[in-house]
């Protein structure tokens, strides 16, 4: 269990000891000097699963993804010096999208700080006020009070990743030489008590905080029983206990008679079966300005982040009705800064043993009918479709993976195309996404993070979202399991071409769609990853079921960037408005 060699050794040893009992599963460690007494200590424990990852912001998107598969913290541990910076993005992103990360940094001791000891900066509070909590431990003691000390405080680290709401705990940890495992008698002296089982005993990591409960006589439910105009929004979430969730949904949906808004990054869309009062299309319904006046609800409960549309921003915001937000975390929830009262809980706590009354109001049935005029012109006028325009590719994706495929949707475009376009389905689809912070960066990385370990996988991506994540092929060798790369290559940033900044050029071009001269399929050859270029959509339907066990590929799907805006201007509010509607 322990590594005895010296003061160091015991104390990587305790620290890498504690964490394994708590519930650590993966190690992701970039290569480094002053970390060494922390990496041989992790290798060393044949339980946990360690993985080299040489760019460390590569490294951090890739444990980021990991911790959104598991909802358990994957530690990362680096060098000192700019080492730990290179994980500043990934600690963003997690903290922003609640997903549990403990970073372990190595640093000098004090003594060789600010006096130019080579590869030192000052890592204290390196990530500002991100981190959950942060801490810096002690110099390595073997002192029996130090190494309870030690104990108790990555116990604490932990806990702090996962409650009240998962987040960024940064430990940084200072060594003095020698790193080496070189034998040092001093341990003698403080072996056997670290050597009793009850040291350790008492770390339970089946016990976790207690989830904070509302009770009923708090909830405003006659309130809610009495309003013919309510609806739920189901919001961009990431639900540990997802079938759970999403029941509790539809029986909160069944049981008030309002209809579920699911964004597309919402597991909701994917369980249709589970909710007959499903809106997918709610985005484009809101374009029908007469329609979207007389939907305007009295009161909504949002349920998660609030969705990606800025029309159902805007229509929220104009309507202005009272609003509950449900979500256990201590977030505020409310961009719109709107009469909202916040119900820290899950929702699954909300489900009461009440009979699902079948109620259908003249609300509902107005939300029914627009849902199915708008989605049979969407499905028809895509069916249809022969031209590679790159909103297809979400709403073929939804109807084609196998069922419980996970997908990693890149920003920017992709996650706008699986909001209008993503199909309800049931095939149980599993969707992830960076959308705390909402950058490109650490895209595929994070995506291989998702894949490992679980079953074949797919990311949806456009170009610069891969560029700017090259490294992330560096990963390849690492991958236990199968990712497609889904690859939209519009050459450049397609999402700019919907701004007024489009109008311009120069600088436009240059400066903002930003196109890349990349050949992929030399990129590919380089990593040995395989490559194929879609020239259908027949073709693209037969390459994404079944999906490959095992390596990574990338299917290329060439679009026209201009052509494509071009579609979406003249074309998406017509989806609504040329039907019968309103």
């Amino acid at each position: 269990m322990f590594d005895i060699r010296n003061t160091n050794y015991v104390w990587a040893s305790l620290l890498t000891e504690t964490l394994k009992r708590l519930g650590l599963k993966t190690v992701i460690i970039s290569p480094g000097s002053r970390s060494t007494p922390l990496a041989v200590a992790f290798c060393r424990d044949n339980q946990l699963e360690k993985i080299s990852v040489l760019d460390e912001r590569s490294a951090g998107f890739f444990a980021l993804g990991i911790a959104k598969k598991s909802s358990l913290p994957t530690a990362l541990v680096c060098t000192s010096g700019t080492a730990g910076a290179n994980f500043y993005p990934a600690a963003i992103e997690a903290r922003e999208s609640r997903v549990p990360l403990l970073i372990l940094t190595a640093d000098r001791p004090p003594e060789l700080r600010d006096c130019h000891s080579g590869q030192t900066i000052n890592q204290v509070k390196l990530y500002g006020n991100y981190p959950n909590w942060q801490a810096e431990l002690a110099i390595p003691s073997l002192e029996l009070e130090m190494l309870t000390y030690l104990r108790q405080t990555v116990i604490h680290a932990w806990e702090r990743a996962l409650f009240p709401t998962p987040g960024v705990v940064h430990l940084n940890i200072p060594f003095r030489d020698p790193l080496a495992p070189i034998a040092d008698p001093q341990y003698e002296t403080q072996k056997e008590p670290l050597l009793e089982e009850d040291f350790f005993a008492f770390i339970d990591k089946k016990q976790t905080a207690k989830q904070r409960q509302i009770s009923s006589k708090l909830l405003p439910l006659e309130d809610w029983y009495r309003c013919q105009k309510g609806l739920i929004i189901a919001g961009i979430a990431q639900p540990k206990l997802v079938p759970e969730y999403v029941a509790a949904i539809a029986h909160l949906s069944q049981t008030l008679g309002w209809p579920v808004l699911a964004e597309g990054l919402s597991p909701v869309r994917n369980y249709a079966h589970l909710n007959p009062s499903l809106i997918s299309t709610y985005d484009l319904i809101l374009c029908n300005e007469k329609l979207a006046q007389k939907l305007a609800p009295k009161m909504v409960i949002q349920v998660g982040d609030f969705p990606t549309s800025k029309h159902l921003r805007s229509w929220l915001k104009a309507a202005n009705p009272q609003r509950w937000i449900i979500d256990p975390s201590d977030h505020n929830l409310d961009p719109l800064h709107g009469k909202t009262i916040h119900l820290r809980t899950a929702v699954e706590t909300l489900v009461q043993p009440t009979t699902i009354a079948s109620v259908s109001s003249e609300y509902l049935q107005l939300w029914y009918n627009a849902e199915s005029q708008v989605r049979k012109t969407v499905d028809r006028t895509l069916a249809e479709m022969e031209t590679l325009f790159e909103g297809k590719a979400a709403w073929l994706l939804s109807q084609t993976l196998p069922p419980k495929t996970p997908v990693f949707i890149a920003n920017s475009m992709p996650v706008r195309d699986v909001e209008l376009f993503w199909k309800a389905n049931s095939l149980e689809i599993q969707p992830f996404f960076n959308r705390g912070a909402n950058g490109i960066d650490g895209t595929l990385s994070t995506a291989l993070g998702i894949a490992h370990r679980n079953q074949p996988s797919v990311l949806l991506t456009g170009d610069l979202a891969l560029l700017h994540d090259v490294n992330g092929f560096l990963l390849k060798k690492n991958l236990v399991g199968h990712l497609t790369i889904l690859l939209i290559n519009n050459r450049g940033g397609g999402i700019f071409e919907m701004l007024p900044i489009s109008q311009l050029d120069p600088p436009f071009e240059e400066f903002f769609a930003a196109p890349q001269d990349i050949d992929f399929a030399q990129l590919c050859a380089t990593h040995k990853v395989l490559y194929e270029s879609i020239d259908s959509w027949e073709q693209l339907a037969q390459r994404l079921n079944p999906l490959p066990a095992k390596g990574m590929r990338v299917l290329e799907l060439r679009t026209d960037r201009k052509a494509d805006a071009k579609w979406r201007q003249e074309n998406l509010s017509k989806l609504a408005t040329d039907s019968s509607l309103g």
